[in-house]
């Protein structure tokens, strides 16, 4: 049975004759190829995950604001497989909790992934320029500190559901998210912009910092560690900025401009797929700019092959030919300088 609740927003701002709404539609190739992209970020970050987890020397505070963000973009590929499936000719079937849950979900991996961000840059700063070394017994700061992330996420992306939406006052709806209300969204992006200008500001004072200081990084015995994590985030960053910023932009377009006066707002799909992109990208760049976690991509992805003969995964997997290589490998594990291992006879 058709909402009418739903039926009245899409038909409002113009997106009810933007739709496929037969009752056997079948899944025209667009959403095919974003299902393919969705399921393939499920599985690069399920391996990020599972990598951090299995490698003790990954159990640092870094790392776990790493699994994370990887956590926080397999949600937000999950959520965008189930928005996916739950279009089209079942959108104007939902009840507006389901809707909102649809939509919500959204909302919440993209909160989870900037308050995750803020916090990875708050640690590199704490890090790197107060120079505070890592102590293993206060990681239930670090945990303290997800969850607080993932609370105000869920509370920022359950708002609308709890009675911030537009229901029964069309004049305020947001046109690519009709049941939304155009405050809550320019609230949400105005949070949004804040915090990654935060990160960006917090990242730009490092690298100044660093770079005048007296007291240079290069002389701390992790340096070399540390400096290969914080360009790796940074990229991160930057990615992210880049493929969120279109979206952001189109919003605030959406919070603009009146119903159906903006024909660029009913193509908002495309903008919303490079978005979730960013989901995949993040794994490709932790594995490229990081030869530890390259390593151990390796190790975890090829062992599979391993046992099916796969000759590429053993030469790629092998650490060293010589018992020296094998003792630079133990001195790493248990997070030795890596100029020590350098002097020896590897």
């Amino acid at each position: 049975m058709v909402n009418q609740h739903i039926f009245a927003h899409y038909n409002y701002t113009g997106k009810l004759g933007n739709r496929n709404d037969t009752e056997v539609a079948p899944l025209d190739p667009k959403t095919v190829v974003f299902l393919v992209i969705c399921s393939l970020i499920v599985l690069e970050n399920l391996i990020v995950l599972v990598v951090i987890w299995k490698n003790h020397k990954f159990h640092n505070r870094m790392y776990f604001f790493i699994a994370n963000l990887a956590l926080c973009d397999l949600l937000t590929g999950i959520a965008y497989i189930v928005n996916l499936l739950m279009s089209g000719q079942w959108t104007l079937h939902l009840s507006p909790a389901e809707w909102f849950m649809r939509e919500g979900s959204m909302f919440v991996a993209l909160g989870a992934s900037i308050f995750s961000l803020l916090a990875i840059a708050i640690e590199r700063h704490l890090t790197m320029i107060k120079m505070r070394p890592y102590d293993a017994n206060k990681n239930y700061r670090v945990f303290l500190l997800i969850g607080i992330c993932w609370l105000i996420a869920i509370t920022l992306g359950a708002l609308p559901i709890l009675g911030w939406n537009c229901l029964g006052n069309l004049l305020q709806c947001s046109t690519i998210l009709p049941l939304y209300s155009k405050y809550y969204v320019a609230f949400c992006i105005t949070i949004f912009i804040s915090l990654l200008l935060a990160i960006s500001v917090l990242y730009a004072r490092i690298y100044i910092l660093v770079k005048s200081s007296s007291r240079k990084v290069t002389k701390h015995s992790n340096s070399e560690r540390s400096m290969a994590l914080l360009r790796t985030v940074s990229i991160v960053v930057g990615i992210f900025i880049a493929c969120w910023t279109p979206i952001f932009v189109i919003l605030l377009v959406d919070v603009a401009c009146g119903p159906r006066r903006c024909p660029i707002l009913l193509k908002a799909d495309w903008f919303i797929a490079l978005a979730v992109l960013n989901s995949a990208m993040n794994p490709v760049i932790y594995t490229l700019a990081s030869r530890e976690m390259r390593r151990a991509f390796y190790k975890l992805v090829c062992g599979c092959l391993v046992a099916e003969g796969g000759v590429w995964c053993k030469h790629n997997t092998e650490p060293s030919r010589s018992k020296s290589s094998s003792n630079c490998q133990r001195a790493a594990e248990q997070e030795i300088d890596n100029t020590q291992c350098k002097k020896s006879t590897c």
